[in-house]
């Protein structure tokens, strides 16, 4: 069965992306669609979770998500952002981030290098700030983990859930490949898909948790990235490809 069609379950990427490049490359038709979507919460939900915004010294961002929610429910809840805080950021991008909200150069930022455990060593440099994790209802436990082994003193606060998107409008038959990020985008292939049987479909997914939830659901997975051949998700289909399309 040689691959015509493949349904990746991102929003359509800019014109540079490699996807569109392996499209033509290797004359298949490629669409995008998000399969999830995140929700915010609103002030009140924040405020049955007992959290007092004025409470912390330092917030934690491992998105760009997490700011932005951040920054909207304080903004909801009338409190100023004092100038004193501390920002610790996953990655150098997110840190970057910031600056859509905040004066970037004259706050206290740091930020790790791509993993959250890469933060470690910041929170030994910075031990004693009372901490806020803004979050999406599902967490990592390598998050809580790494919090706790380093001693601090820090606070979950859940500011926005992720949603299955609703994809009833699409014919998931005419895919001949599906290709997921998340476990909640399997999830979510399941709930707008209930009768859904894979077949000859063919089922990509990126990292250990997503190939998890996905042979949890009883599904074959016959692509994984990141792999060290094949590091990005469009060279571990590329590959898939041409050693089916021979």
């Amino acid at each position: 069965m040689k691959i015509k069609s493949i349904l990746v379950s991102q929003p359509a990427p800019n014109e540079s992306s490699p996807y569109l490049e392996m499209a033509k490359k290797e004359k298949i038709k490629i669409d995008f669609r998000p399969f999830i979507h995140v929700e915010g919460l609103d002030n009140k939900e924040l405020r049955t979770q007992k959290i007092d915004l004025n409470q912390y010294t330092g917030i934690i961002f491992t998105s760009k998500n997490a700011i932005d929610h951040y920054f909207r429910l304080a903004e909801e809840m009338r409190f100023s952002v004092p100038d004193s805080m501390r920002y610790i950021c996953q990655s150098e991008a997110i840190a970057n981030y910031l600056q859509k909200h905040i004066v970037y150069r004259k706050r206290k930022i740091s930020f790790g290098e791509k993993t959250f455990a890469d933060m470690a060593p910041l929170f030994k440099k910075f031990p004693s700030e009372k901490y806020l994790l803004p979050s999406s209802d599902v967490l990592s436990p390598d998050i809580p983990a790494t919090l706790d082994k380093a001693n601090l003193d820090w606070t979950r606060a859940i500011m926005y859930r992720t949603v299955c998107s609703d994809l009833t409008d699409i014919s998931i038959k005419d895919y001949d490949m599906l290709v997921f990020f998340s476990p909640q985008g399997i999830r979510s292939l399941h709930q707008n898909f209930e009768d859904f049987k894979q077949g000859d479909t063919k089922i990509a997914v990126f990292g250990p948790t997503t190939q998890s939830a996905a042979e949890e659901t009883g599904l074959k997975v016959d692509v994984m990235a990141p792999t060290k051949e094949t590091p990005s998700m469009t060279m571990a289909i590329e590959k898939y490809i041409r050693n089916m399309n021979k």
